[in-house]
């Protein structure tokens, strides 16, 4: 596979046999290439399976169809290959990358990630971002603390993947991943959740659409938007020689405009901001107990972080679902039952 690689693939690809290695080193597979067995041990670790129950922009949602942090990592994966594909670039880094990019996302989706940051802020822990948190994942606390030992290059695609509410093609070097496939996942984060995003806010009675002039440009449906955005991104960075990846000025303003539509209609939406802040209030308060009453709950991993930073990690890791259930079993009372 590694022969083909070179055979196939573009000049400025990311070969395997030009990876700059694990931190630790391990004997190669007979069958699989590294970037491959980066996104296998991915997939197999439990910060992956907990994605199905965490926010991706609906907290805790009971409707089988909304999106959640899983079916949002697997939308990226499928947009990323199918870019990296088509330039002629390494599939399986693009791949592994997408599929590693939100292990460290918080539950309640950004408002837990807003909770955690003012925390971190109130100990002196820094700024708590979730794409750092995800390098964390990887690197510390999979598997009892030994991580997953994950190449460089997927490491750096997995911490450089977020842009917040910044520009969604960022020209400073030190904001972008090394490689185009990290690049290539930095910008299909963004084409999978604006246009996912929209589709559950439909379906959620948040907006009824969109506006008619972004139809015009980037399609009346779903699948439509999606399919342009994405032979834009090959496109336009083909016709530059694949020196970046990149879109053309209509499609870029255009996938702007949206997303300044979604931050103004939906993301702050009354009745999700005020679900948000109650989900603000659990997570607080969970942090206050654990920290008085570590117990059983907090790892004693990595020895060298503070007991903070150590329930903070606990508390990004928990899905919705466990942070509710947790909630009730420390905060509310159960009914007595005489029989």
């Amino acid at each position: 596979m590694e022969e083909r690689e070179k055979k196939i693939l573009s000049s400025k690809a990311c070969l395997n046999i030009h990876s700059k290695g694990r931190k630790k080193k391990e004997e190669l597979c007979d069958i699989r290439t590294e970037f491959q067995r980066d996104r296998d041990r991915i997939i197999h670790c439990k910060a992956f399976r907990r994605l199905k129950h965490k926010t991706q922009v609906f907290l805790a949602p009971y409707g089988d169809h909304y999106r959640t942090r899983l079916t949002h990592t697997l939308e990226v994966s499928q947009i990323a290959r199918t870019i990296a594909r088509a330039l002629s670039l390494n599939e399986d880094l693009a791949e592994a990358i997408s599929l590693g990019h939100d292990l460290g996302h918080t539950p309640f989706g950004h408002a837990g990630e807003r909770i955690l940051d003012r925390i971190f802020k109130e100990f002196s822990l820094g700024d708590f971002r979730h794409n750092e948190q995800s390098l964390r994942v990887v690197d510390k606390l999979e598997y009892g603390g030994k991580g997953l030992n994950l190449t460089y290059e997927v490491r750096d695609g997995i911490l450089k993947h977020s842009k917040g509410i910044g520009e969604i093609l960022d020209f400073k070097l030190e904001n972008l991943p090394q490689t185009l496939e990290g690049q290539i996942v930095r910008i299909s984060d963004v084409i999978a959740y604006i246009n996912h995003d929209i589709d559950d806010a439909i379906r959620g009675g948040i907006i009824k659409d969109i506006p008619q002039d972004l139809k015009i440009v980037l399609g009346k449906y779903h699948s439509q938007r999606i399919n342009i955005m994405v032979k834009d991104v090959i496109n336009a960075t083909q016709k530059i020689g694949l020196e970046k990846i990149t879109m053309s000025k209509e499609i870029y303003e255009a996938i702007n405009y949206l997303r300044d539509f979604l931050y103004e209609n939906v993301y702050s939406y009354e009745e999700k901001v005020q679900q948000e802040k109650k989900a603000e209030k659990i997570l607080l308060d969970l942090f206050y107990y654990l920290k008085e009453n570590p117990g059983n709950y907090i790892a004693s991993y990595p020895e060298e972080d503070s007991l903070e930073r150590r329930i903070a990690d606990f508390i990004a890791g928990m899905t919705d679902h466990y942070a509710l259930r947790l909630y009730e079993k420390l905060f509310l009372p159960e009914p007595w039952a005489v029989f």
